[in-house]
């Protein structure tokens, strides 16, 4: 794991450069999806219309965010357990909290 401090609150992750690639081409198309919608209520869209295309927003976030974690739990947090570093499992669960509200 390719973790390091960069100051005292902040970690930072290495990515592979697929990996990378795959969060940043998701990001992009939700960014057009937003600026989509942004464009649907400059032109006055109909309601309905514009309440769908948010919610293919919210789900390719939500997609966004499975990606992320999987990740995160397969690197980061399988390497810290494997490296005796328990606080991770605390710092895993706290996440996943903050997710679910």
């Amino acid at each position: 794991m390719d973790e390091k401090n960069e100051c005292c609150c902040h970690k930072t992750k290495e990515r592979s450069e697929k990996e990378y690639k795959d969060l940043i081409n998701r990001l992009n198309r939700i960014e057009g999806q937003i600026r989509g919608i942004k464009r649907m209520v400059e032109e006055d869209a109909y309601c309905p219309d514009i309440l769908i295309q948010v919610s293919a927003a919210n789900a390719a976030l939500n997609s966004f965010n499975k990606v992320l974690l999987s990740n995160h739990i397969r690197t980061c947090v399988a390497d810290d357990i494997r490296a005796g570093k328990d606080e991770t499992i605390n710092e895993l669960v706290n996440t996943l909290q903050k997710l679910m509200k």
